[in-house]
């Protein structure tokens, strides 16, 4: 069937069949259906939506569009996926936490997109490290030190690839069947045997209500399932950034503190946690997710975890002494200038969102697909919602590349924080568990 016709259909609200699907993720996968079609598609099935069988046969599809690994391995291969928020930097916590408890966690992460910073940007802020390798090193680094965290080579899922590249600059991202799509073909892809979904809910994800959360949460689980493989979701807050930091480099560096004590965000912390705790339990490291919590705490305070996120980084071509000096080989802005509350108050609400666009626009995220980050860029010392400040003092700091970006980004978070009465409730970090 012509591409047309397919995009025609799905336009129409018709339910596309498996033959229609395989036809468009071969034709986005061999560049037979231009980058006009494959954003028409998109945005035909972000109005249109998808039955649960038409999001998996387009998982699969996508998928089958590259190599699927397959792993012999002494324990089982599991790995975690957020849907996006700011500050969200746990996957650099995680993969090393699960891998000291004996997991195996190939993690196939994806840049940024909209507002959220991507995972794979973040670690292409470590000087030398290689976040796209041959598949070969991919499998010799998770076989040998547990954890690889990775971006999409050209042979795995490159039909999402491409896609997942379109979608951020055409403005739909934000559809369950597409997101579902684009996260389960890569994580299939990698060969898994469960997987862990951090599924964000709130003014700074893209999933802003807890229903919509819970619809996607439970889109993935299900098409996981059909995939054969087992799936928990969890549903987090994102009406405030998670970490005290936004941006590449400055969230590489929380992480590296976390992991060796220097310092941890409580709400960051709590977060990771779970999604150790939930990952150790679906793959039977833990009988319960309470005892996976504490083994995976253990991990952290033992040191374990982050020697692993230090060899991991070696092991990728980063510097075989980043964990004792991350701040001597991380990029850092001509410009780290702190920001002062406009009045005395309360914190009384955050639009998370801004937060994420204004280190976009301090050159921290893409406007285009064919974008450079700049991984100097970014936040800290973000304050957290129902904190009291006087005027004048520290809000947040910005790392800016220049004047002009820096007083673009000042007046935009200065927009994002609402102060006054402290609020009569915080959301809970996590709100539910699937």
């Amino acid at each position: 069937m012509l591409i047309s016709e397919i995009i025609r259909k799905k336009r129409n609200g018709e339910v596309l069949l498996p033959d229609d699907i395989g036809t468009m993720a071969a034709a986005i996968t061999d560049g037979s259906a231009s980058d006009a079609q494959v954003a028409a598609f998109g945005m035909a099935v972000y109005f249109q939506g998808m039955t649960p069988e038409e999001a998996a046969t387009l998982t699969l599809a996508m998928r089958d569009s590259g190599d699927v690994f397959h792993w012999d391995l002494p324990g089982p291969v599991v790995d975690k996926h957020s849907t996006g928020g700011v500050g969200d930097n746990v996957s650099l916590m995680l993969a090393p936490i699960v891998a000291a408890c004996g997991g195996y966690v190939p993690m196939i992460s994806g840049r940024g997109l909209g507002h959220t910073g991507g995972t794979l940007d973040k670690m292409d802020a470590i000087p030398g490290y290689t976040s796209v390798p041959d598949n070969a090193t991919f499998r010799k680094v998770v076989a040998e030190v547990g954890c690889a965290i990775i971006g999409q080579t050209a042979s795995l899922a490159p039909a999402d690839k491409r896609f997942y590249g379109i979608r951020d600059v055409t403005a739909t991202v934000e559809s369950i069947p597409l997101i579902t799509a684009s996260i389960l073909s890569k994580k299939l892809a990698a060969g898994l045997e469960a997987l862990v979904m951090d599924v964000k809910a709130g003014d700074g994800a893209f999933m802003e209500s807890d229903e919509d959360a819970a619809a996607l949460a439970a889109s993935i689980t299900r098409v996981a399932g059909e995939a054969g493989v087992t799936c928990h979701a969890l549903i987090t807050d994102m009406n405030q950034p998670l970490a005290s930091a936004a941006g590449n480099a400055v969230e590489v560096l929380n992480a590296t503190r976390y992991l060796t004590g220097v310092h941890r965000d409580v709400r960051l912390e709590r977060v990771v946690l779970a999604l150790a705790g939930e990952m150790l339990l679906v793959t039977g490291l833990a009988e319960t997710r309470e005892k996976g919590f504490h083994r995976a705490q253990a991990v952290v305070e033992d040191g374990s975890a982050a020697e692993i996120f230090g060899r991991m980084v070696t092991a990728l071509g980063g510097p075989a002494d980043f964990m004792d000096r991350p701040k001597s080989y991380l990029a850092e802005a001509p410009i780290i200038r702190p920001v002062g509350a406009p009045e005395t108050g309360h914190v009384a609400a955050i639009r998370t969102r801004e937060i994420g666009l204004s280190v976009v626009e301090l050159g921290g995220g893409r406007r285009r697909a064919e974008d450079t980050v700049d991984p100097a860029v970014g936040i800290t010392g973000l304050t957290d919602l129902g904190m009291t400040l006087g005027k004048g003092e520290t809000l947040c700091t910005i790392h800016a590349r220049d004047e002009a970006s820096f007083e673009t980004a000042r007046a935009r978070v200065l927009a994002a924080y609402r102060f006054g009465e402290a609020p009569e409730a915080i959301d809970p970090v996590i709100s539910v568990i699937d």
